[in-house]
């Protein structure tokens, strides 16, 4: 009976526990990959903008190439959030 016990509960504590860990690796990952070509697109953008347009030269439309990288953080941002979808751990569970 002790043993019994002991396998039910490495069942159900160690086999989520697994579970999670891949979840939370995998996901990990590809935060830090979205968050590199986040950052990439964000610099190429900057620098786009200030090289090949003359038109960012004055005082204040200087500050304009920095307001657009901003945009397009925002947005990457906002298009990442949507992605999130699933709000368990638990295969087949529809909460």
């Amino acid at each position: 009976m002790v043993q019994l016990v002991k396998d039910y509960a490495r069942q159900e504590t160690l086999g989520p526990l697994k579970g999670a860990a891949r979840w939370i690796s995998v996901g990990a990952v590809g935060a830090l990959l979205i968050g590199i070509g986040s950052a990439f697109l964000v610099l190429g953008t900057l620098r786009a903008f200030q090289t090949e347009f003359d038109s960012f030269d004055g005082r204040w439309t200087s500050l304009l190439p920095y307001v657009l990288a901003l945009v397009v953080c925002i947005v990457v941002a906002v298009l990442a959030a949507s992605q999130i979808k699933k709000t368990t751990l638990q295969k087949g569970s529809k909460r």
